[in-house]
């Protein structure tokens, strides 16, 4: 069962002095294996191609690096994240999480060689998306979101039949934040949990900014319109959230409120999606965040041809075990 996870970001290795054989003197401290990486251990296969682009997983520390440097280039860069020093030295985005996820990518064949080794020429990474399996996180110290949602009652009411994943860090490089990359990277969601046999998407996505009331409008038809039903509703932890019910329904521009959402919150909507009860401020982020919960059963079918997702999961769609 998964508990709340514990702050983890602070914590390091086996402590104390490394002890030399007596009359020797060892001229630097051993390094401590590093974990291995989820998506390192079989080598993945290709899960589509559009063009010039491609998406599957990270097969290298090489591609892992890559992609947060991309990570860091959007939040830290364009966005309005706060890097920590060691982050700014190495200009990429990396936290305890990275080593137990795998990590989707979508990489572009054409970019042109660079430098006297044309040879040498790798794809660049232009989209990713963290990936974390519920028996992974078991093992482990639970969900990145548990840090700011209380999801083990959610967890509990789905019981032992339904398989979560969860869905985070994602970001596309500012010119390929079209619709081709988009689908590549929900054609990799999908054909990854067809792999593992996953029921339920679950993660946070983010609002730009740390005031909430910039986001009044959006925020209050979030809760009006997209509330997951009482059973599967997640809740912020005591003291974490902010109301999300700023303005009364009647008062709402559902067209107004839509048009304000950052476009992965409107594709979650879309695919019938639903957030938890309370807004969260990320402040090392500079996010304000918001809960979702996507059942695959829940996906309307026509999406799976659009972005090339298995039969299986459209001849799920509408049984009797869906959210209600």
């Amino acid at each position: 069962m998964i508990t709340r996870r514990r702050e983890i970001a602070g914590r390091s290795g086996p402590t104390g002095p490394v002890r030399p054989y007596p009359g020797r003197k060892l001229p630097f401290r051993p390094r401590l294996p590093r974990p291995p990486l989820m998506g390192m251990r079989t080598p993945p296969k290709i899960y589509g191609r559009i063009g010039n682009l491609e998406v599957r997983l990270a097969r290298t520390r090489s591609d892992l690096r890559r992609a947060q440097r991309l990570r860091y280039h959007v939040f830290y860069e364009e966005m309005s994240a706060i890097p920590g020093a060691l982050a700014m030295m190495a200009r990429r985005d990396e936290d305890p999480f990275d080593p137990i996820c795998d990590h989707l990518l979508v990489l572009d064949h054409g970019t042109e060689p660079k430098g006297r080794r044309p040879w040498r020429r790798r794809p660049r990474v232009v989209g990713t998306y963290r990936i974390l399996r519920q028996d992974v996180a078991e093992m482990h110290d639970g969900f990145y979101s548990q840090g700011e949602y209380d999801i083990a009652a959610l967890i509990a009411a789905a019981g032992p039949e339904r398989s979560f994943m969860e869905l985070g860090r994602s970001c596309v490089l500012k010119p390929y934040r079209g619709r081709r990359t988009i689908e590549l990277l929900w054609q990799g969601v999908w054909s990854y949990a067809r792999e593992h046999g996953i029921d339920v998407l679950l993660g946070c996505a983010s609002f730009e900014g740390i005031d909430p009331h910039r986001h009044a409008e959006a925020l209050s038809f979030l809760h009006h319109n997209a509330l997951a039903p009482p059973r599967w509703r997640v809740r912020a932890h005591d003291g974490a959230g902010v109301n999300m019910n700023m303005l009364p329904a009647n008062e709402i521009s559902a067209r107004a409120a839509i048009k304000a959402m950052p476009p992965l919150i409107k594709g979650y909507l879309r695919l019938g999606a639903s957030v938890g009860e309370g807004a969260v401020i990320d402040h090392e982020f500079g996010t304000t965040d918001v809960f979702i919960i996507l059942p695959l059963e829940s996906i309307d079918p026509r999406y799976f041809a659009r972005f090339g997702a298995p039969d299986e999961f459209a001849g799920r769609a509408g049984h009797p075990g869906r959210l209600n």
